[in-house]
């Protein structure tokens, strides 16, 4: 078994660095890799339609058709900027898709694996808007809006989150320990977070936390072989 975990690319553009890498990255592993498990923020903006995708994210869209005809299984925790992931990941890639979090049993281990966007439980403003915008409404009324328009909105969005520069991602080591060991109570044996954009990775106890760092800058990803996680760059 040789499983592959990712998170946070933002991809915006097929020429754009990170995007480029991304995809060199994952063609060079086809065809040897068992689980694909993407743990949210690979794309600055998704929005599952039902008979569309956008455009610049066509190229990783092929890859990850191609990772599964080699026979990969694709996993996919939604994120902060892609939920709502629609059918064509659900059923053109058959992608084990989790909403919020999930658990895998992987080598006998058992994984626990979110995004990360809600270990900080002070955020209250943040876990509102996440409710409204993930809610059973917003699921039928925001594939409603015009593709281009969709694109329009969300690319503002991202240039006002960019000026802004906000940090308030990064957390306290402490506070993920402490959500990790909520985790390992309930009879996980590792915790796989995204989110955070902090490379982490942390025995405690007989335990692991693994948090993912980004394909921005670092280029890092979780990597479970023969039984063995490890953090690795790329």
């Amino acid at each position: 078994m040789k499983a592959i975990f990712l998170a946070d690319a933002h991809l915006l553009q097929p020429e754009a660095d990170n995007y480029r890498r991304l995809l060199s990255f994952l063609k060079n592993q086809r065809g040897s890799i068992t689980h694909l498990i993407l743990l949210g923020d690979i794309f600055e903006f998704w929005l599952g339609y039902r008979h569309a995708v956008f455009a610049a994210y066509v190229p990783l869209l092929e890859e990850l058709r191609r990772q599964r005809q080699a026979g990969t299984e694709l996993v996919f925790v939604e994120g902060n900027h892609d939920f709502h992931l629609g059918p064509y990941f659900s059923e053109t890639l058959a992608c084990r898709i989790f909403p919020d979090h999930g658990t895998l049993e992987l080598d006998g281990r058992r994984i626990y694996i979110a995004h990360g966007d809600l270990v900080n439980k002070t955020d209250r403003g943040y876990r509102l808007l996440r409710r409204v915008l993930r809610s059973r409404l917003s699921r039928r009324l925001l594939p409603l809006a015009p593709v281009d328009w969709a694109w329009t909105v969300s690319r503002w969005g991202s240039r006002q989150s960019s000026s802004r520069k906000d940090e308030s991602y990064r957390l306290p080591e402490e506070l993920l320990v402490g959500f990790a060991r909520e985790r390992f109570a309930e009879g996980h044996d590792v915790v796989v977070l995204g989110h955070h954009h902090l490379p982490l990775i942390k025995r405690i106890d007989d335990k692991l936390l693994l948090c993912l760092g980004d394909w921005i800058e670092q280029d890092s990803y979780g990597l479970l072989e023969k039984g063995v996680f490890s953090l690795q760059r790329a």
